[in-house]
């Protein structure tokens, strides 16, 4: 109750990302039948009780689609998250604390990652390495880390002549014991704020590769390509697109409202 009284958009994105997560758990069970199971008798069927959300161009029951697409969407998550947060962290705590040369190479790297388009950037990564889960993944986070290095760095830059690192230095704390111990958990906050408004784009970036076909090969239930697989028959059968296109708008939305909370519970300079 104390958390929903201070921002209730943090617990609403938080309640809707649980669910989700629960629906990825329990798919086997929550799933009326195999995601991949093709009846072409039942075709293009609409939503009704022997399929509630209808069946797609290959007779696929498509709740049992959506409810498995929660899978590749969470995982390429997470992956992103591993990959992104250490690496932007990394790069932003070490030129920001050190400065001097190391500073100027990062930095310089960091820029020049930051200048090419991020989403054309992810692409290009996923057309040389292949199409697949993990490769979308990667490309996604080595296009997305630049950001956290550069807010890392900015906040240890003001940091590194304060009154508390000196504190520290006095009693005898140094090297990586003063980074990741001291300088570390200053910067965090904000980076986890960040990450939770970019995982929304992230989102949207995935199923753009989902809907190129380089995202989770077939026959995966994932949520991009089964709104690709409904574009040709949109106008007469609305439910094959519509219904994955719904899941991607409300997992984006709970990240940006979890993102928003976290800013308001976790930025003490936001009113």
């Amino acid at each position: 109750m104390t958390l929903l009284k201070r921002s209730p958009s943090a617990t609403c994105g938080t309640v809707i990302l649980l669910l989700l997560l629960l629906i990825a758990l329990f798919a086997p069970w929550l799933a009326p039948v195999d995601p991949n199971w093709q009846q072409a008798a039942n075709r293009l069927l609409p939503p009704g009780a022997a399929h509630w959300l209808g069946t797609d161009s290959y007779g696929r029951d498509v709740l049992s689609r959506l409810i498995y697409g929660t899978r590749p969407m969470l995982g390429l998550v997470l992956l992103v998250t591993l990959i992104t947060l250490p690496l932007g962290l990394l790069v932003g705590v070490l030129s920001g604390y050190y400065g001097g040369w190391l500073e100027r190479v990062l930095m310089r790297f960091t820029d020049i990652t930051m200048s090419m388009p991020r989403l054309i950037l992810a692409f290009a990564f996923v057309a040389m390495l292949g199409p697949g889960l993990v490769n979308g993944a990667l490309a996604l986070a080595l296009t997305t880390w630049p950001a956290y290095a550069r807010q890392a760095r900015s906040e240890i830059q003001l940091l590194r002549r304060s009154d508390y690192l000196a504190a520290a230095e006095m009693m005898g704390i140094r090297g990586p014991r003063l980074l990741w111990g001291h300088i570390l958990p200053m910067c965090l906050p904000s980076a986890i704020v960040r990450l939770a408004l970019d995982l929304a784009g992230v989102i949207l970036a995935a199923a753009g590769l989902g809907f190129l076909g380089l995202g989770a090969r077939p026959p995966m239930a994932e949520w991009g390509s089964m709104v690709a697989e409904g574009m040709p028959v949109i106008f007469d059968q609305w439910w094959i697109a519509a219904i994955p296109g719904c899941a991607i708008l409300v997992s984006s939305l709970a990240f940006n409202l979890l993102g928003d909370g976290l800013r308001d519970l976790l930025d003490p300079h936001h009113d």
